[in-house]
């Protein structure tokens, strides 16, 4: 059974085989999570992901790949590209939203991972709104669990501060 639970932390300092990555469609490394799970992985994950859109192009938003996770405390990182608020209707950015967790959790599975830590995707520079976020988040993964039930042992919303944190508790309770 899949424990889904809300931790208050660093997302690079997790303990999981694959850390989610809210990434840009170049996957070439940015600020906030982006940047910092690219500065504490190291410069292999960035050859990585230019070795990847060289061969594929920019990743769509709501789809993810997977590379080797470098110095991070785990075997790989998933990457995925969330929608920017306002370029979408509402209920496109939802559903873009809840694809990111979904095909995250797809390349997880395939991965031979048992244990993923997701940030808050698409809530910083992105703007997309917290509350909604952290809803679609949570659906989506539980969704994606009472489709794969024993696919994974744990999932971990990853909260860089107290107020997402609650909400995210507020989602799982």
């Amino acid at each position: 059974m899949t424990r889904l639970e809300a931790v208050q932390g660093d997302v690079t300092t997790i303990e999981v085989d694959a850390i989610v990555n809210a990434a840009n469609a170049q996957l070439a490394g940015g600020g906030g999570v982006d940047g910092a799970i690219h500065a504490a992985g190291g410069p292999s994950i960035l050859e990585e992901c230019r070795r990847i859109v060289a061969e594929r192009g920019p990743l769509p938003t709501g789809q993810a790949v997977v590379t080797g996770a470098g110095d991070l405390p785990a075997r790989h990182v998933i990457h995925t590209v969330g929608p920017i608020w306002g370029q979408h209707t509402e209920a496109e950015a939802v559903e873009l939203l809840a694809s990111c967790y979904r095909s995250s959790l797809d390349q997880a599975m395939a991965h031979g991972c048992r244990s993923v830590s997701f940030p808050a995707i698409s809530t910083g520079v992105y703007g997309f709104p917290k509350d909604l976020a952290a809803t679609t988040a949570v659906a989506a993964v539980r969704e994606w669990v009472e489709e794969h039930p024993d696919a994974l042992d744990r999932i971990l919303f990853v909260c860089f501060g107290a107020d997402d944190l609650e909400r995210y508790e507020r989602e799982l309770a």
